[in-house]
C-alpha cells in the first residue's frame, strides 16, 4: 500500500506520489493500493477505545482497518513539514494497532534542503511503536519543485536508484516478516 500523507491543497506529494506508484507498478512483484489520505478523510482519532482493543465503533475506523490489515508492506510518501511529519499520518497511524504489526514500511521523502530526512527520522520512531519494519534504504528528494515539469515528476538518476533499492529491499523485508504475520494471525 502507498500511502500519500501530505493533505494540504497544493500539495507537492500528488506528482511525488505518482512517478513512485509508476516505479512501483513497473517493478512488477506488487499488488499496488493507493490510499490518498486526502481522499481518505479519516477525521481526527475520534475512537473511544485504545487501537490494541480492536473494539472500533465508527464505520470509517472498519474501513481503515479492513485496507491496512490487508496490506503486506506499506510506502508513506511523505513531506516535512517544521521538521516534522505531517499529522495526518501520525493520525492515520494512530487509529490502528494490531494490522501494522509485523509489515515492512518504506518512506518516499520530499521537502527543501533536508528532503524530508528529518520527516523520516521521527517516523521511524513511530512506526516502531505498532511494529511495523522501517527499510533504512528510502527515497528523499531535496528541493523537489526542482523535478515537477507540468505537474509530473522527472527523475534524476540519484532517485530511480533509490527508488529501486526501496522496490528490493521492501520485496526481502516482506518475505521474511509474512511467518511472523502468519504466527500472530493465528494467536
Amino acid at each position: 500500500m502507498i500511502v500519500i500523507a501530505s493533505t494540504r491543497p497544493g500539495r507537492g506529494g500528488w506528482p511525488v506520489a505518482q512517478w513512485f506508484i509508476e516505479r512501483a507498478t513497473d517493478y512488477g512483484s506488487f499488488e499496488i493500493e493507493v490510499v490518498d489520505l486526502v481522499e481518505f478523510r479519516l477525521p481526527m482519532l475520534d475512537e473511544p477505545n485504545h487501537p490494541r482493543l480492536r473494539q472500533y465503533t465508527n464505520p470509517h475506523t472498519h474501513k481503515w482497518s479492513a485496507k491496512v490489515d490487508a496490506a503486506d508492506a506499506f510506502v508513506f510518501v511523505t513531506p516535512e513539514y517544521n521538521h516534522g511529519y505531517p499529522a495526518s499520518l501520525k493520525n492515520a497511524i494512530d487509529y490502528l494497532h494490531h494490522e501494522w504489526r509485523y509489515k515492512p514500511v518504506g518512506f518516499v521523502s520530499y521537502g527543501g534542503v533536508a528532503a524530508g530526512t528529518r520527516s523520516v527520522e521521527q517516523l521511524q520512531q513511530v512506526v516502531t511503536a505498532v511494529k511495523l519494519y522501517p527499510l533504512i534504504e528510502q527515497v528523499n528528494i531535496p528541493f523537489y519543485q526542482q523535478f515537477i515539469d507540468d505537474g509530473v515528476v522527472r527523475a534524476n538518476d540519484v532517485m530511480e536508484t533509490a527508488a529501486g533499492a526501496l522496490l528490493d529491499q521492501l520485496v526481502r523485508m516482506e518475505a521474511l516478516l509474512r511467518p511472523l504475520r502468519e504466527q500472530a494471525a493465528q494467536a
